[in-house]
């Protein structure tokens, strides 16, 4: 039984709990339509994996939820029926006065998520927001709205994480991050990790028992994509993190598969099989994110990217640099390895036009590139030769020299690139080549570090200590888990570098590592 009963006319609750038992819901379809539900009752609260609330705009944002009384089964513990849920916007935390107000459909198509466009509201201000359905309501989250469009603004502080690998530690981090009181925060993707469950990890003394385990194997179609959201979202530290500030989320590779490119993944998978596994995660990712209607999945494909402003000081771009890369150089044993093949893309041609573009005519104080991989020349062996990570800008030389020289050229100030995926604390100066350097760098690039992945970490390795000599341009690196908070004025940009002790233990210990800050029009990192 699917957890389901639907209630005939005039039969009352305590008649059908005798006659059907304990079940996840209890449900009433008006008759003659078989569209919608008319009534929800739920023994459960379908509200198991929380609320969020995505892209701010100056009137308003979008929230979201996803019914699931029963989260890790096969339907969430769902009918396949569309339910009706009801939901409120106020402007006071205890509901006073509420500004708006509507009913939204959980469709089974999408997963029964829920993803309301609020508008009409009142920029660079707090909301509280909340759902309803057959008489459970879930958790309060609270969102602000952007400042107007070109307003004068003097202050912006946002949040900066991601990198969020389940079974390797627990995502204290987020708890932490919840408490920050940011106007946004930036998730730069690996949001799940789409690896099998292991009952082992790497450890600090070699292997050890897990911390936690993914449930299942690895993920490939939709409803195996829709578990592992499930069991991350159920984690009361990541709730919290979303009911406490409205997100911009862009997804990595993990989200589908480990460095998977365009049309290829690591495994030779023929191009049209691996096609069904990206529509699968690309539905997965919309249907689990406070995501905009222009999200919608069509096929294989999803648009990621896009833009936002915070008043005159902040223009945010927000880059997607997994669905139009050409394959990375040098993975297949290719001889010799070629990481500037003139033919190389790492954001396709139609999104570097676009980004641009943007910056380009951009009135903003601060221009940022919110994206996923570095972005910094960054010269991976500390000896006389040259490593590169070519799962990032450095392997794909022609397209980041082209973006960076349209950048200098049409002379695109203030620019912060914010970026994740190597599970290490970075900030440096980015130059189009590291090793002949401009008279200035053309931006600075603060990269934060997992919540989770890699463990429990280290301050400084032995091989952080050689990176930084043998990169002039690097500036601050570190091996510990945590995120970043951004203070964001006309005159300087700070990024503090929050890092914990352990993610071994739930009580893990959060201290600021280090801040370093940048000057508007001088593109050089300073201690703050």
């Amino acid at each position: 039984m699917s957890g389901i009963v639907y209630r005939p006319d005039g039969a009352s609750r305590r008649k059908i709990l005798q006659l059907f038992g304990a079940t996840g819901a209890f449900l009433t379809l008006p008759l003659g339509d078989g569209a919608a539900l008319a009534q929800a009752v739920f023994r459960t609260n379908p509200f198991t994996l929380g609320i969020a609330a995505g892209d701010p705009w100056p009137d308003g944002f979008v929230i979201w939820t996803r019914l699931a009384p029963e989260p890790l089964e096969f339907g969430s513990g769902m009918p396949h029926r569309n339910v009706e849920v009801d939901w409120q916007v106020a402007a006071d935390q205890n509901f006073a006065t509420i500004v708006r107000s509507g009913k939204a459909m959980a469709r089974p198509e999408l997963g029964h998520s829920v993803h309301v466009e609020v508008a009409g509201l009142e920029p660079a201000r707090v909301y509280w927001y909340r759902f309803t359905v057959g008489g459970e309501r879930s958790q309060t989250g609270r969102a602000k709205t952007a400042p107007a469009a070109g307003a004068p603004v003097s202050h912006v502080r946002l949040g900066v994480a991601g990198c969020q690998n389940y079974e390797a530690g627990f995502f204290t981090a987020y708890r932490k991050l919840a408490a920050e009181d940011l106007d946004f925060i930036y998730c730069y993707g690996d949001y799940i990790y789409e690896g099998r469950g292991s009952l082992t990890r790497n450890g600090p003394n070699g292997i050890e028992d897990a911390l936690r385990t993914h449930i299942g194997d690895e993920p490939y179609s939709l409803d195996d994509y829709r578990r592992r959201y499930a069991q991350y979202k159920l984690d009361k530290d990541l709730q919290a993190a979303h009911a406490s500030a409205a997100w911009f989320n862009v997804w990595d590779d993990h989200e589908t598969d480990n460095n998977w490119a365009s049309k290829d993944d690591q495994d030779d998978t023929p191009p049209e099989v691996f096609a069904l596994r990206r529509q699968a995660s690309a539905q997965a990712y919309y249907e689990n994110m406070p995501l905009r209607s222009t999200a919608i999945p069509r096929g294989t494909s999803i648009q990621i990217y896009r833009r936002a402003a915070y008043g005159d000081l902040i223009n945010l771009n927000l880059l997607d640099t997994r669905q139009f890369r050409t394959h990375q150089p040098c993975t297949k044993g290719e001889n010799p390895c070629v990481l500037d093949a003139p033919d190389g893309q790492i954001m396709g041609s139609a999104q570097e036009q676009w980004l641009v573009d943007g910056m380009t005519s951009s009135k903003a104080k601060w221009n940022v590139i919110a994206q996923q991989v570095m972005m910094m020349d960054l010269d991976r062996d500390p000896g006389p030769g040259y490593r590169a990570n070519t799962d990032s800008w450095g392997g794909y030389r022609a397209s980041r020299t082209r973006f960076l020289s349209a950048l200098r050229d049409r002379k695109v100030g203030n620019v912060v690139v914010l970026t994740g995926d190597e599970h290490v604390n970075y900030a440096g100066e980015v130059h189009i080549d590291s090793r002949s350097p401009g008279p200035a760098p053309i931006g600075i690039e603060f990269l934060g570090t997992s919540v989770t992945s890699g463990g429990d970490g280290v301050d400084q390795s032995a091989n952080s200590v050689a990176l930084l000599g043998a990169n002039p341009s690097l500036k601050f690196i570190n091996n510990q888990r945590g995120y970043l908070v951004c203070d964001v004025t006309p005159q300087r940009w700070q990024t503090d570098f929050k890092v914990l002790d352990k993610v071994s233990d739930h009580q893990g210990v959060l201290t600021t590592r280090t801040k370093l800050a940048v000057e508007a029009g001088t593109p050089r990192i300073v201690p703050a």
